[in-house]
């Protein structure tokens, strides 16, 4: 047979396809619940950011239910879920969303800082500007997506440094991938989207104060919410305190039929 493409597997990917495998091979059936994502990182030898975002594919794929203080459960196959599109490599480069929300506080942080101490009264109009644009816009995505970009490098090209808007820009392009697209649709509520313009407001109203200590902390706050809001569910899921004997017995089972994580 002729040599076919090989395909670079994200490591998160490889953690879903794992389960996923065993659920399907009947190991984990229909209402069975899995080991807690601390578990899960411990038998794997992966982060628990990994298996965070795996478990997030999984549910969003309709594999699993993650039940807020209960657990993660194996949901019943429907045909919905049988026909789910796969995440591939071709539509899922760059990093993951707990990663590239970690890397955007952190740079942003320090840029709306910069943008403080060069604020301008034109600026500060044009960001309160695309606060007004997306409210306006609200579940309309695609004016509330270019509202929300313009923002964030506004803030950038008031540094007046070139290299960090583009920095910011690019930051934002990395946003394209599947799994953050598919997360950000499937995790992000109205009630989310009303803090995000509170967020951004109070990013404002420190650059407009010309308080760098306020707006880095208001953009750290801002981007690490939303990073919150992906996981809590999962968080609140894991939460479960010291496992049961049954539990133990199923994470050593879960150990013995354990498939290699590639590097």
């Amino acid at each position: 047979m002729p040599l076919q493409a090989v395909e670079p597997l994200r490591l998160y990917r490889q953690i879903a396809g794992q389960i996923a495998a065993l659920i399907e091979q009947g190991e984990y059936q229909a209402g069975a619940k899995l080991p807690a994502e601390r578990e899960l990182a411990s038998l794997l030898g992966v982060s628990r950011t990994s298996v965070r975002e795996a478990i997030i594919s999984l549910e969003i794929s309709g594999l699993v239910e993650v039940r807020v203080g209960t657990g993660i459960f194996v949901r019943q196959p429907t045909r919905a879920t049988k026909m789910s599109q796969p995440i591939t490599a071709s539509n899922d480069a760059g990093p993951g969303p707990f990663e590239l929300l970690s890397a955007r506080a952190l740079i942003e942080g320090e840029i709306a800082a910069l943008a403080a101490k060069h604020r301008r009264k034109s600026d500060v109009t044009a960001l309160r500007d695309t606060i007004t644009r997306m409210r306006k816009a609200d579940e309309n995505f695609v004016d509330r997506d270019a509202a929300d970009r313009e923002f964030h490098e506004r803030i950038a090209s008031m540094t007046g440094n070139g290299a960090l808007t583009w920095v910011v820009s690019s930051l934002w392009e990395q946003r394209r991938g599947d799994l953050w697209q598919r997360t950000e649709a499937h995790f992000h509520t109205s009630e989310l989207r009303e803090k995000t313009l509170l967020d951004h407001e109070a990013i404002v109203d420190a650059i407009d104060a010309e308080d760098p200590e306020g707006a880095r902390a208001a953009m750290r706050r801002h981007l690490s919410r939303v990073a919150h809001e992906f996981q809590r569910r999962i968080d609140a899921a894991s939460a479960q305190g010291k496992p049961s004997r049954a539990r133990r017995a199923a994470s050593k089972q879960t150990r013995s039929r354990r498939i290699d994580i590639k590097s």
